[in-house]
Order: structure tokens, then C-alpha cells, then sequence
């Protein structure tokens, strides 16, 4: 008893110690943390609101809910964000195309109508013999198309110098990409100046082997860039001792055959498997280019969504390089029936990190073109692969 009287004593003593001024104190500052905390709270909330708002919500859960899409829309999201930084960060003056050809789906883009081409590109080339150089510069351009939605285009030129083995080669034949490059990025303008001067090693006589491609685009950020038009100049029939300016008016793009491949296709529907073989490749090289290797990248896509891809293993690059690997994909029959195969062909430089160069696409899908035989080969014959031949583009 005597123990508990002291302790109660100890407590009163303890409590009358602690004044009410303390009280107050030590009840405002809890108040405060209180306060910040829910601030931090309602930020949060209103941080996550804002980047995935309740309109999208059932769309999310209805990808959720369709098993295969979650992932590959998750995937071209994130594609898509790094793309776009990416491709920001090399529409600079003066900017070499070392790495674009890979981010930029060339085939993807739909084929342009006559009526929807307009406007003209000015340039001019020379050919320094002292340096044995070739010099491109590209001027300017005048009374492009705009966007329906928007009123204005953010243009900006591709330029490629194709180089054929024989001068006399016709434009369908297989030619070579020697070098790429594009210039600046001028935002809002239909009639943009451009000043970005490029050039290039080039031995005399192989000037006229060459034809320069000029590929007017229009950057959008949100969505795929839409090709303007654009303009082609053969050096064979040109005197470039001194600069020459020219001016052309924009064409419908048409595609370049880089090489081909041969392909080979089995559909298994029992497992759900598909086989993509890509056996052999056969491009056109320059013979005064280093040592380069040669890979494939093979992509499923549905309805506009990636949905698997697979690279084979990187091969020295010959005249015919032979790969003889086989891809399998695992995926729904009807994911199948329906698919697009895109094989994407790269060429790399060993000895240089980050040096890889898109040289072309290749299409396979269920259509009616001569192209998309292959296909309807692989479905009347199940079970078994079926090889053929196919054009490489860019």
C-alpha cells in the first residue's frame, strides 16, 4: 500500500511539472504534422487522378479482363513515352541518322493518295573533288499540307543517299542505303526553312551509282509521323562540280527494295503455335563499308497492338547471310488468323556501341496481294513449313 501511495504521489508530481503552455505546444505541433500529412494525401490522390483519369478506367479493366492486350498496350505505352523522348531529343540542327531508322515503323505509315500531296522542296548538291565529298543541303520548303485536326505541321527532312551496284540499275532493283541523315525540326510552318547541310565520303566514280531521297515528314508526338511527300535526285544525269540548286515538287513516296529474304512460315493450331523461320538474307553492300553484322526482329501485331517479338542472334554480314533460325510464338488461333508478321532487318557495327541501322521491313498478313501468298500457303498447309522469298523495303 505504503508503494502504490508513492507512485500515485510520483504521477501527480510528474503531472503537475508538465504546465499547460507545454500542453498547448505539444497539441499545435501534432496538429501541423497532422496537416501535412493530409496534404501529402489529397497531392497523391489528385497526382494519380490526373495521370490515369475515370473515363479509362473501364477501358483498362476491360484490357484486364481480354488476358493477351494487357501487356502489349502496357508495352507500346512505355514504347511510345521513350520514343517520342527520344526522338525530341535528335530533331536537332544538323542531327545524323544513325538510330531513327529504328524507332520509326516505316511500313506502318499508309500509302498517301495524289490529292493529298502538295507544296515543293528546295536543295542543292555538290560534289567537292578536291575532298571527295559529297555535299547535300537542304534549303527549304513551300505551301506544305496541313493536318485536318490541327491547321499546321511540324515538319522536318529525311534524307537518304541510295547507292545501286550498276548505274544503269532500274528503280525497282536492289539497291543500298550509303548514309542517312535529317535535318532540324521547324514547328507550325507550311512553308519551313531548313539551312541543314550534310555530307558524305564518296569516290568520283561512284557519284553517279548514287540517287539522293528526300522525304518530307510531319513530327506529331501523340501519334505516327505522316509523310508529306517527297522528292528524288538522280546524280547520273547531273554536273556537281559546282553547287546546283534545285527545286521539285513533292511525289507520293514509293518504297526502295533493299534486298530480300527467305522466310519460312508453320502454323500449329492444335499447340496455338506459330513459326516464323528466317533462314537466309540477301541485301546489297558497299564495298568500301567496315566490318558489319546483320540481325532480324521478328513482331506479332493485331489490331494495331504488339503482341510478341523475338530477335534472332547476330550473323557477319555477307552478300547472302544465312541465319536458319526459327521463332515460335505461342498464341491464341485466333490471334493468329489475324496477326500481321513484321520482320524488321538491322544492321550493326561490332565494334561501335549503339550503331544499329534499320535496313528494311517485311510485311506478312492475310490479304490478297502477291506478297501475302505466303500466308494462305501457310493455312492450306498446316502443320508444315512453307519457305518463300520476300522484298525487303524501306
Amino acid at each position: 500500500m505504503i508503494f502504490f501511495a508513492v507512485l500515485g504521489l510520483s504521477f501527480r508530481e510528474i503531472q503537475l511539472s508538465i504546465s499547460e503552455e507545454l500542453e498547448y505546444s505539444i497539441l499545435g505541433i501534432s496538429g501541423v504534422f497532422f496537416l501535412i500529412a493530409l496534404c501529402l494525401l489529397i497531392w497523391q490522390i489528385y497526382r494519380h487522378c490526373k495521370r490515369f483519369p475515370v473515363s479509362q478506367r473501364p477501358a483498362d479493366g476491360l484490357l484486364a479482363r481480354s488476358g493477351g492486350f494487357q501487356y502489349a498496350t502496357q508495352t507500346n505505352d512505355a514504347k511510345m513515352e521513350v520514343h517520342n523522348k527520344e526522338l525530341s531529343h535528335r530533331l536537332s540542327p544538323g542531327t545524323s541518322y544513325t538510330n531513327l531508322g529504328s524507332s520509326l515503323d516505316l511500313a506502318s505509315i499508309a500509302d498517301l493518295e495524289e490529292e493529298n500531296i502538295q507544296g515543293s522542296l528546295r536543295f542543292s548538291l555538290f560534289y567537292d573533288q578536291l575532298q571527295s565529298r559529297l555535299v547535300v543541303t537542304v534549303l527549304d520548303a513551300q505551301d506544305l499540307a496541313v493536318r485536318d485536326f490541327s491547321h499546321s505541321v511540324d515538319p522536318f527532312v529525311w534524307v537518304r543517299l541510295l547507292w545501286a551496284e550498276r548505274e544503269d540499275e532500274e528503280q525497282s532493283s536492289m539497291q543500298c542505303v550509303l548514309d542517312e541523315w535529317q535535318t532540324r525540326l521547324v514547328k507550325k510552318s507550311c512553308s519551313p526553312v531548313f539551312g541543314d547541310q550534310f555530307s558524305c565520303t564518296l569516290a568520283e566514280e561512284e557519284v553517279s551509282k548514287v540517287t539522293v531521297r528526300f522525304e518530307v515528314r510531319d513530327f506529331d508526338k501523340y501519334s505516327r509521323h505522316e509523310i508529306l511527300g517527297e522528292a528524288r535526285a538522280p546524280l547520273n544525269s547531273m554536273k556537281l562540280s559546282y553547287p546546283l540548286e534545285l527545286k521539285e515538287e513533292l511525289q507520293v513516296p514509293k518504297k526502295d527494295m533493299v534486298g530480300e529474304a527467305l522466310l519460312s512460315l508453320k502454323h500449329m493450331p492444335t499447340s496455338q503455335r506459330l513459326e516464323v523461320g528466317v533462314l537466309k538474307i540477301r541485301t546489297v553492300c558497299h564495298p568500301n563499308k567496315t566490318e558489319r553484322a546483320l540481325y532480324a526482329r521478328t513482331s506479332i501485331t493485331c489490331n494495331h497492338c504488339k503482341l510478341r517479338h523475338q530477335s534472332t542472334t547476330q550473323k557477319k554480314r555477307w552478300e547472302v547471310t544465312v541465319f536458319n533460325e526459327v521463332l515460335t510464338f505461342v498464341l491464341p488461333d485466333q490471334q493468329i488468323r489475324e496477326c500481321t508478321i513484321v520482320v524488321s532487318v538491322y544492321e550493326i557495327q561490332p565494334s561501335k556501341k549503339s550503331s544499329k541501322r534499320l535496313i528494311g521491313h517485311i510485311h506478312i498478313k492475310k490479304g490478297k496481294t502477291s506478297e501475302d501468298e505466303h500466308w494462305k500457303l501457310m493455312m492450306q498447309s498446316l502443320r508444315q513449313p512453307i519457305a518463300k522469298w520476300h522484298s525487303i523495303f524501306i
